[in-house]
Parts: structure tokens; sequence; C-alpha cells
């Protein structure tokens, strides 16, 4: 249940403060009453308040002032003022400091209780603005690009030094690195950060629907009426090109257009149109040899490729993978309603040793796949592994003996394949071996298991 507002009216005692305290209660508004200016004042400091009726001028108050100190607590507080008949001068001073509305007595209650709505529905607004503001913060902020390998620790403080300019940023790296989190990056980490961010990808539509999807098309066209472009859409804010590599000429053209003029026109239309926007653009080829084999304009490279930022994969960042597999954790067990605890040694040794081709991406799918099968408060094992991880593991931990081998290398070869099998689990190993704990202990001492 949403609490109730909490209306705060400065004015001295009278039958009329009474009757409207009444109607504010009887419509679901606590309020408290502050017969004087100083009390306004320590109401305001100690108390959450959501809307203010005050007068402009009475005995002991003077309304600009609490106005002042109101708006300073609270921005966006709803602020009605009350001003007689000869205030007329104040009262527009009251506005030009924040009030929300000016009116005279005797006041109008319905009229009032529109005003406070309004007021209340947009502080709602503008609080659900700032938490998503710092959601995206949380989600793309610079703070949370995960990884603390010096190849990813180069990328972030890249980002960091970019983000404050509007220089156009070409982002390389293979499939599934994270390039569109770096774009995101950028734009949350800069002084756009307010205003849109716009993702295209280039090589989702057919080629002569890109150029119309990204320039817009003017009016009367083929019958049909005019319509913004994602350029437009993006106007004030970023426009991230994914796979730019795909872009057709004629999307390129038009491009060279907008990073070297800021202008561009609709297809189909003959007016130039101005554009204030960061152009961030993503490849997973190498463009120096796409333009070497003319299907990439040089000059285009050219104006893209000032600032590049290489994402590298997970393969040269093996360092960053359980910190990395930890964030996804906490994320997924809060997607999938799971509650697992973390990974075993074994999984985690499986884990570092893989190829990763699909890079992070392919890195969040596997945990995603185990998590969504897992039961209960628990450690993920070997045995919550995709099925071609399992073949692979058995391969790799499958116990080698030959004639000649001693007893003692035969038992220290078994504890190894043992103790990997499980994850380092020991009550499990001990368990399999069919030994007791101590008796475990003491072998993995004897023989030096790390």
């Amino acid at each position: 249940m949403r609490e109730r507002p909490t209306v705060l009216v400065v004015d001295r005692e009278s039958d009329a403060v009474r009757s409207l305290i009444t109607f504010l209660r009887d419509h679901d508004y606590d309020v408290v009453w502050a017969r004087d200016g100083e009390t306004a004042f320590h109401a305001l400091d100690e108390a959450r308040v959501d809307g203010m009726i005050a007068v402009l001028q009475g005995p002991r108050i003077d309304g600009l002032a609490v106005l002042r100190h109101a708006i300073a607590r609270s921005p966006e507080l709803c602020a009605v003022m009350i001003a007689e008949p000869g205030d007329g001068g104040t009262g527009l001073l009251a506005l030009q400091q924040g009030a929300t509305d000016i009116q005279r007595p005797p006041l109008h209650p319905e009229r009032l209780r529109i005003v406070l709505a309004r007021g209340l529905a947009h502080q709602r607004l503008a609080a659900r603005v700032d938490e998503m503001r710092e959601t995206l913060d949380e989600r793309f902020g610079l703070e949370h690009l995960v990884g603390l390998s010096p190849a990813f620790a180069l990328v972030v403080e890249q980002v960091r030094h970019v983000a404050s300019s509007r220089a156009p940023v070409l982002i390389q790296g293979e499939t599934g690195t994270g390039k569109s989190l770096i774009a995101r990056a950028l734009h949350q980490a800069g002084a756009r950060r307010d205003e849109r961010f716009v993702w295209v990808s280039l090589g989702a539509v057919a080629d002569e629907v890109v150029e119309q999807d990204l320039f817009g098309v003017e009016q009367g066209a083929g019958g049909s009426s005019a319509r913004r472009g994602r350029l437009e859409s993006a106007d004030g804010g970023t426009l991230f090109l994914d796979r730019i590599d795909e872009a057709p000429p004629s999307v390129q053209i038009r491009l060279l257009r907008v990073l070297r003029d800021r202008e561009f026109e609709r297809v189909f239309g003959e007016n130039a149109r101005r554009v204030d926007v960061r152009i961030v653009a993503a490849t997973y080829r190498d463009l120096v040899i796409e333009a070497a084999a003319g299907r990439f304009r040089p000059d285009l490279l050219q104006r893209l490729g000032s600032v590049v930022i290489r994402v590298p994969p997970l393969r040269e960042r093996r360092e960053d993978i359980p910190l990395l597999a930890e964030t996804f954790l906490r994320d997924l067990n809060r997607e999938h309603n799971r509650r697992v605890k973390g990974l075993t040694r074994g999984v985690l040794e499986r884990l570092m040793r893989h190829a990763w081709p699909g890079n992070v991406r392919e890195l969040r799918s596997t945990l995603e796949g185990m998590i969504v099968f897992a039961q209960g408060r628990r450690l993920l094992d070997l045995s919550d592994l995709p099925a071609g991880w399992k073949d692979a593991a058995a391969d790799e931990d499958a116990l080698h003996m030959s004639v000649g081998m001693t007893l003692e290398e035969a038992e220290r070869r078994l504890l190894e394949a043992t103790l990997r099998q499980t994850g380092f689990d020991k009550p499990r190993a001990a368990s399999l071996l069919g030994i007791g704990l101590r008796t475990l202990y003491r072998k993995i001492q004897r023989y030096g298991i790390r």
C-alpha cells in the first residue's frame, strides 16, 4: 500500500485553515500544520514533506523564505502559495523561485486538490526518472565493466578518457566480447547520458530498408507519410551502429556526410537537416582489410577510426573469468529465482581451461543453463556442466595407470582424479573413495596434493 502523502500547511490559526486541513485529511493526505515561519522551517528539516500550502505573507511568516528552504530540500516539491490581492509582484517572484501554483483566498478545495494531485504525480515521475538513471548507472556505468586483467583495464581506461568527448568511436572485437556494453558505458559516462541511446544493427535488415530506417523518409515519397529515422531520434544523444562493416555503400556515403558536416537528407528528400549526435560504431571485422578489399570506404574509416577501442576476447583475459562468473551467478540467481552459492573448484578450473569461442556471451549462457536446472542452496559442481563438457571432462579426468607404477603413485593419481572430479569437495571425495575424511586429509598432506 502506498504511503499517504504529507502536506505542510503554513498559515495562522483560523476557521478557514481548519476546514482546509479537514478537507485534505478526508482526501487521504497527512497534514503538518505550522502556524509561523520558524515552525515551518523545523517541519521541513524534520519530516518528509510531499506538498506545501503556504501564505506568502502573514504574522511571523515570510512565505518566500519558507519556499526557498523547501525547494532547496526537495526541488520537485509541489508548493502552492496563497497570495492576497495586493501581492501580485510577490506571487510572480514565488513562481520564479519554484512555486507550483499561486492561489488567492478564499481557496477552492477542489482546484487545490487537482493541483496537489498533478504536482505529486510529477514528483513520482521525477523519482522514477532518477531511479531509472541509477539503474542505468548500475548496469552500464564504468564501475560495472567487470574485469581486472591488464587487457580489460586498458579498455576501461580508454572509455573513461573518451566518454566526455564528442569524437566518433570505433569498437572492435570478436562476437560476444561485449562491444554493445562498451558503447553503453561510453554513453552513460559522457555528457549525453540523459539523452537517448539509439541502437541500430546494420546487419539485421535488408539493404534497401537500412537507409530508410536510419535516415527517415520524406513526405509524399511513394504516397507515404514522412517518417523520422533513427538518426533523428538520436539527436542530442548517441547513435550506436552495430556491425558497421555491413553498411551498404549508399549508407556509408550518407554517414560520411553526417560525420563531416553534421547534416543529412531524408530518403527522397532535398532539404538538409542538422543533427547533433555522437556516433559509436562496432565491428568484429578488420575494417582496414575491408577497405583494402573495396568493401568499406577508406574515407569513412578515416573518420570513424580516429578513436579505436579493441575489446579483447575472453581467452586473452582468463584471469577475469572468476569475477565474471561471480557477477553472472548473482544476476542469474535473481533473474531465475535460484539460490546457487557459487562454483566448485573443479568447475572453475574447467571454465578457466575452456577455449570460449563465443567469449563472455558464451560464458553467461553456459552458467545460465547450469543455474536453471540447479536445485536448492548449493555449489555448482562438475555434474552440472553441459553434456558436451562432461564428456570432455571425463576424458581429461580419466585415470591412467601403467604396468610398473608403484602403489603410492597409483594412489596419488587416484586421489588427484577424485578430487578434481568432485571439485575438491573433500567430504564427497572421501565418500567416493570409501575412506574417512581424516584419512583423506592425511593422504593429501602425505602426497602434497594442492
